[in-house]
């Protein structure tokens, strides 16, 4: 374990985290909205998005997947000193994180059942950009329209055909962050 894995968690852990909860909160429930968040500052590749999300939603008992560049020794080991959070398969993960190339196939995630929906994944996808202009999007939360830029709308169609299963996603870029929650219709346009 190197020095950068002990440094980069919450300075001020209750309020940090309670604000990122609120941004988090708020980004789900109003699909297509963009949200400044701070406090992390975790090991490259991760965005300060990424980690204070984790920081945030993931614990000792939280299994989660690390995809593509993001399964690093460095973000292990920070993810180890700051959460303690089980690293598992896919299949496995209540959190998978990673660029949406890294995550695929999307098909392995859970997607909860009839009986227990919430027993889903909640993808955190790394994107290269956040803006508002992209996909359309509708549903609830959403008082008339909202737009995203999602790295594609097929996968998140289909998703939204699985009703009230499928998965929940986090856009994180830089220090902002975006929700689509499964309930969310997209379009493209």
């Amino acid at each position: 374990m190197t020095v950068a894995s002990l440094t980069g968690g919450f300075s001020a852990t209750p309020q940090q985290s309670a604000q990122a909860f609120r941004a988090i909160l708020e980004a789900l429930a109003r699909p297509g909205t963009i949200h400044p968040v701070a406090g992390a500052s975790p090991p490259s590749p991760l965005s300060v998005a990424a980690g204070v999300a984790l920081l945030t939603l993931a614990d000792a008992t939280t299994p989660l997947h690390l995809a593509g560049a993001a399964d690093c020794a460095e973000v292990c080991d920070w993810i180890a000193f700051h959460i303690g959070a089980p690293l598992v398969a896919a299949g496995d993960a209540d959190f998978a994180l990673g660029t949406w190339e890294a995550l695929q196939p999307i098909t392995r995630y859970r997607i909860g059942t009839p009986d227990y929906p919430d027993r889903s994944a909640t993808l955190i996808v790394e994107v290269d950009r956040l803006t508002t202009h992209g996909a359309c999007l509708t549903g609830p939360g959403i008082e008339t329209v909202s737009w995203l830029s999602l790295p594609e709308t097929a996968a998140f169609r289909a998703n939204r055909a699985l009703f009230p299963l499928g998965f929940d996603c986090l856009f994180t870029c830089g220090a902002r962050l975006a929700g689509l929650p499964r309930s969310t219709r997209v379009e493209a346009i």
